[in-house]
């Protein structure tokens, strides 16, 4: 999370807390050391926000303190609340926390929704005690252009290991899967994100190509044909 990001987020807890939150709470919150958060809450209150308290005994922001509302309508309020619920339904444990977070932050503007509801059934959650890789890691690699190293199993269960260029996650209601150049096999391949056992990082950069890449998996991707049942087949069929 980015120092400006994580800035706001402090100011959000303290700003829904009833009684004073510690720097060790916000730590485990928002992953971070708790010197990290006292640098974080020193520069906020530099910055003249009403943050009082003390290290040992916690934080709290004084009444009156609020932040600039968000400019949408009522029906764009509702698309926001449908949509970040609907990412329940993806598995994606870093995008579903974000989400909370937003939803939080709308709450707090707007007040609840309660009869607005979404049921949260979908694809598994990216767990890695089970051996799934985080979604968050392939988010990363994708956003960075970053070669990974992937350990996957087929529907056979047979295990490959291979070098992808990750180009995007395509999610469905029942799986999530990742899009890219797979070099053992020279050719897009479509990876069921449940079925990846192994994935590192490697320092090697397609920096650049990933734009185009993309176009051209784009334009061979079966949408229409097939539809999303079809190429999470395809997935487990082809790779």
């Amino acid at each position: 999370m980015r120092r400006s990001n994580r800035l706001f987020e402090i100011i959000q807890i303290l700003r829904s807390a009833e009684r004073p939150v510690t720097a060790e709470a916000l730590s485990r919150q928002l992953e971070v050391s708790t010197r990290t958060i006292y640098r974080d809450i020193s520069a906020l209150q530099i910055m003249n926000t009403p943050i009082e308290g003390e290290p040992g005994i916690g934080y709290i922001m004084r009444r009156g303190y609020d932040l600039p509302p968000l400019n949408f309508d009522l029906e764009e309020i509702e698309a926001l609340r449908v949509g970040l619920a609907l990412l329940s339904r993806t598995g994606d444990s870093a995008l579903q926390r974000a989400a909370q977070r937003i939803h939080e932050k709308v709450d707090a503007l707007h007040g609840p929704a309660d009869w607005l509801q979404v049921a949260p059934w979908g694809a598994p959650l990216d767990d890695p005690a089970k051996g799934c890789v985080s979604r968050s890691t392939l988010r990363d690699a994708i956003r960075n252009e970053r070669k990974i190293r992937l350990t996957y199993r087929d529907e056979q269960d047979t295990e490959t290991v291979r070098i992808v260029r990750p180009l995007a996650l395509v999610y469905h209601v029942e799986c999530v899967l990742l899009a890219g150049w797979c070099e053992l096999r020279a050719g897009f391949r479509h990876f069921r994100t449940d079925r990846v056992y192994g994935c590192e990082v490697l320092d090697e950069r397609f920096t650049g190509q990933a734009g185009a890449l993309r176009m051209v998996w784009l334009e061979q991707i079966p949408w229409s044909s097939n539809g999303p049942e079809g190429l999470a087949v395809q997935a487990m069929r082809q790779a």
